[in-house]
């Protein structure tokens, strides 16, 4: 049956801890105040804390918020583990295994729902998402373009540069709209590559430098057409 197709983009990073959510959630955002519905999707998630005798994710939340709080939040992020390890990982210490195809089938509720989709990915393009599946396979499957986002600290230019030949040479190739450079964390004067990462990036990757994001920031620091950026989701969702 073909279903509904729907622009998106694939968030995915660098490394853990590189800001994908504060990311995402600025562009739900900046696509919301727009008057775009947005749709918010985390296919699994690790390291989430019991609240109410349930799982919460707290990037979830973060990206559904971000939205304007469409639709049911638990289908934002279907799959929640307590451990903070790969899903595949954290699943098997709750006795329980990742299911492939709720992976999949799960982003069917955004695309019923949205003019557009956010997908989350967990870790890097390389990430393990089951025992034989990585981040870039679901994102292969789903077709959206990838943004990759970047923490602006010594050793981004040589994770980006790894991150988009990975993902270039991946099945087929996976499409790059482009890069996100992040701050995670506050300026550090010990780390004097942050004033140079951006123009070396620039200078080394193919795919686009679209923006920057400063510490803390709810704004990036120029306009990205991100609705222009995306592209519509492959018609069969296995």
């Amino acid at each position: 049956m073909t279903r509904r197709t729907v622009p998106g983009l694939f968030v995915t990073g660098t490394d853990t801890g590189v800001g994908k959510t504060h990311v995402a959630a600025c562009i739900a955002r900046s696509l919301t105040a727009g008057g775009v519905r947005v749709g918010v999707y985390k296919p699994a998630a690790s390291g989430c804390a019991r609240v109410d005798g349930e799982l919460s994710s707290d990037d979830a939340a973060t990206l559904w918020k971000a939205a304007g709080c469409p639709g049911d939040l638990a289908a934002v992020c279907p799959q929640r583990f307590a451990a903070p390890l790969a899903p595949p990982l954290a699943a098997r210490a709750e006795g329980r295994e990742i299911d492939a195809t709720l992976l999949r089938t799960g982003l069917q509720y955004w695309l019923d729902r949205a003019d557009l989709v956010l997908v989350e990915g967990a870790g890097g393009v390389m990430s393990p998402l089951t025992d034989t599946e990585f981040v870039a396979d679901l994102a292969d499957d789903f077709g959206f373009p990838l943004l990759v986002v970047a923490a602006n600290a010594l050793g981004v230019i040589n994770q980006t540069l790894q991150t988009l030949i990975t993902a270039a040479t991946f099945r087929d190739g996976l499409e790059i709209a482009g890069v996100v450079l992040n701050h995670p964390r506050p300026p550090s004067p010990d780390d004097p590559s942050v004033a140079t990462n951006r123009a070396e990036l620039q200078r080394l990757c193919v795919p686009p430098i679209l923006a920057e994001l400063a510490w803390q920031a709810g704004d990036f620091d120029r306009a990205v057409p991100w609705r222009e950026l995306a592209r519509e989701n492959k018609t069969t969702i296995r």
